[in-house]
């Protein structure tokens, strides 16, 4: 039996109508995922921007966190007529105390003796003729500052028996970080270069007050006073420490360290301004006296070396009067700032002695501030 099969054609199923496109939806979408892309590319940089300057402000912090240095110098100046105020020889040494633990306490860098009657004193070589000899009070008063200001341990070699240093034993001592004991543990220390022989090349010994001596890098006349650095490393077997001489102001400039301070006799109050030991001389100059501004109105800018004047018995009007070498009447004329740093003040004298601790205590924190602002500025720039 037969069958006719017929061939069979696949079903054609015709497509469903597809929605139509709309463009103008989908350019919307496409600039939307676009913005959105550079937002997030803009915020990203942002981001890495922000953090960038937050390691910048971190590095510049750590600088100077680790820069404990202090860079500028703060000097003082004073006519050595104040002693004459005293009475006697034991009241003379215990007034030029007094102005050395003052300055001391205020890490004054500098101490400055004029003589406001125009002697021409410039050294310390002479002796102390009596109270109320003119020019002997400028010397007197040089004397016992550097014998305060110097090592207890170092004092035999650089100040024999002297009649101007009779009662400078019984002085409170000025306690500074660089009067050290011999047992206390300092990078820096103040010695006197001894006279003993050492191998060529070995440098010179020295003594720092230590239980040993130091030896330092570099081969220098005996008796001569220095500052060393002293190795980190030291071989504890060894006769001797190892150290390296510096220059006075490292301790200071470096190491943060509060180191003394120096002294200089000036012939006249010009002097105090003409001879001084900075290249540049001094960058801001304050003249104290009751009838100067007020000192709570006034602000510092930075500087690098501050002197700060006081008068004497007869105030800075006096010192004028008597240098030949000014031509002016009026002492505000010489000065940057002309400050009356006690105002109100309750006695009609304030005492030489007494003006430098009101003034520094009022100076300090302007000092401070002049430059923590500049530190901030840093920062924030």
């Amino acid at each position: 039996m037969s069958t006719d099969v017929a061939a069979k054609r696949p079903k054609v199923v015709s497509p469903e109508p597809t929605e139509r496109v709309d463009w103008k939806k989908r350019k919307s979408e496409l600039k939307d995922s676009q913005k959105q892309r550079k937002e997030a590319k803009l915020i990203k940089q942002l981001d890495k921007q922000k953090k960038h300057e937050a390691e910048e402000q971190a590095k510049l912090q750590q600088q100077t966190e680790n820069n404990k240095g202090r860079a500028y110098t703060v000097s003082v100046a004073l006519p050595g007529s104040v002693l004459d105020n005293a009475q006697s020889t034991e009241l003379r040494t215990y007034l030029a105390g007094q102005i050395a633990r003052a300055c001391v306490v205020f890490s004054v860098d500098e101490i400055v003796v004029f003589d406001e009657y125009g002697e021409d004193v410039k050294s310390v070589e002479g002796e102390f003729k009596g109270v109320g000899k003119k020019g002997q009070a400028c010397i007197q008063l040089a004397r016992i500052l550097q014998y305060l200001e110097c090592p207890q341990y170092l004092r035999k070699w650089f100040f024999p028996k002297h009649q101007d240093l009779q009662y400078a034993g019984l002085l409170n001592p000025l306690d500074s970080p660089h009067h050290m004991r011999i047992d206390d543990e300092s990078e820096y220390r103040e010695g006197i270069v001894l006279d003993r022989p050492t191998k060529q090349g070995k440098g010179s010994l020295v003594n720092c007050g230590m239980r040993k001596d130091v030896r330092i890098n570099k081969q220098l006349q005996a008796g001569l006073r220095v500052t060393v650095q002293l190795n980190k490393i030291q071989n504890q077997e060894s006769k001797v420490y190892e150290a390296v001489v510096v220059a006075p102001h490292v301790p200071r400039s470096e190491g943060g360290l509060y180191w003394g301070y120096s002294v200089r006799l000036a012939s006249s109050l010009s002097a105090v301004f003409t001879e001084s030991p900075h290249q540049e001389g001094y960058d801001l100059t304050i003249g104290t006296s009751e009838r100067g501004s007020n000192v709570d109105q006034t602000k510092l800018s930075p500087f690098k070396h501050l002197l700060v004047v006081f008068g004497g018995l007869q105030g800075l009007e006096a010192s004028v009067d008597a240098d030949q070498e000014l031509e002016v009447n009026d002492p505000s004329v010489l000065f940057d700032l002309y400050l009356n740093t006690c105002p109100s003040q309750g006695s009609r004298t304030i005492r030489t002695e007494e003006a430098i601790l009101v003034s520094m205590a009022a100076l300090r924190q302007k000092i401070t501030a002049a430059f923590t602002d500049v530190s901030s500025d840093l920062l924030n720039s």
